[in-house]
């Protein structure tokens, strides 16, 4: 681990000139507004250790890697009973394509494309308020992260719901075949909220420090989930954390990985530790591009790939 340091220096330096590429999500405002040259990396170790380079402090909209964290709760709530609502396969469409949520009767294809999201916030606001349930994931990803600091960017979720005209349809759409238990605009309410959640490189890379731990929290030393149950969600990484993108992204890096509009990438490598990137240029499938180039470098570099060195 001792020249991990130096890896990520690396990688920093080399991709820098390149920073700018891709473009911002520009249908939701507030991100419209983000400085696209940012680019930060952070490694959270197992055995404790953290490695950073470039704006790795400098906390970002985290949005669809916190479905992630959803997806944990509504486990720890539901079990196995989820997948009665929401699949495990890869989707082949856009994160917010209505198309093939039509085809499959209001069953959305994954937990991590936006249908497959609004469903797993909807079991998780089983028996609270909304309120409630925002709160709840607050305090659980300061928990992982060990931080009380981690906050959730009011300006972002108005954004979010000033704009989520295709979230509301795709709602509606769950609603209208019993798949959504709550009122539309209560559920909405918490998923425009988690997705704002700000975070930094360093914060979400100890946050997913379970992911890589066996389900253990190295940092707390409590039990977050089962090592099956950890297993499993990092296996719905990999085949399906990159929307439309998950395949290729499978190719080039090998690591289970979850990304988000905000630029920002979660990777794991098991049994060693989590990694997140951010540079807010988004690539045509909506990951992003400087990020997705570092974490095929970095598991060049450390022969982390799960498929081999």
């Amino acid at each position: 681990m001792s020249d991990l340091q130096t890896i990520l220096d690396g990688i920093h330096e080399e991709l820098s000139p390149r920073r700018g590429e891709g473009k911002v999500a520009t249908y939701i405002p507030e991100l419209a507004k983000v400085d696209p040259r940012k680019f930060g990396m952070a490694i959270a170790a197992v055995d404790g250790s953290t490695y950073r380079a470039g704006d790795a402090e400098e906390p970002f909209s985290i949005q669809s890697i916190s479905k992630v964290f959803m997806l944990t709760l509504a486990l720890g709530k539901a079990g196995e009973g989820i997948w009665t609502r929401v699949g495990r396969e890869p989707s082949g469409s856009a994160f917010n394509s209505i198309v093939q949520l039509e085809h499959e009767a209001g069953i959305p294809r994954n937990p991590f494309i936006n249908a497959g999201a609004i469903a797993v916030t909807d079991i998780v606001m089983a028996g609270h308020a909304p309120r409630e349930a925002i709160g709840e994931l607050l305090r659980f990803v300061r928990y992982l992260a060990d931080d009380d600091t981690i906050t959730i960017d009011d300006k972002v979720a108005k954004s979010e719901s000033q704009t989520g005209y295709r979230n509301a349809a795709l709602a509606n759409f769950m609603r209208a075949y019993g798949n959504l238990t709550h009122p539309v605009e209560h559920v909405l309410g918490v998923y425009f909220h988690q997705c704002a959640l700000a975070m930094s490189c360093v914060q979400l890379a100890k946050a997913g420090l379970f992911l890589a731990a066996r389900g253990g929290n190295p940092l707390t030393g409590h039990n977050v989930v089962s090592a099956r149950r950890a297993k499993r969600i990092n296996a719905l990484m990999l085949t399906c954390g990159h929307y439309d993108g998950s395949g290729d992204f499978a190719y080039r890096v090998g690591l289970p990985g979850k990304s988000g509009v905000g630029g920002g990438i979660l990777a794991v490598a098991p049994g060693i530790g989590s990694i997140a990137v951010w540079s807010p240029g988004l690539n045509k499938v909506g990951n992003s591009q400087l990020g997705s180039i570092a974490l095929e470098m970095l598991a060049a570099r450390t022969g982390w790939s799960v498929f081999g060195a």
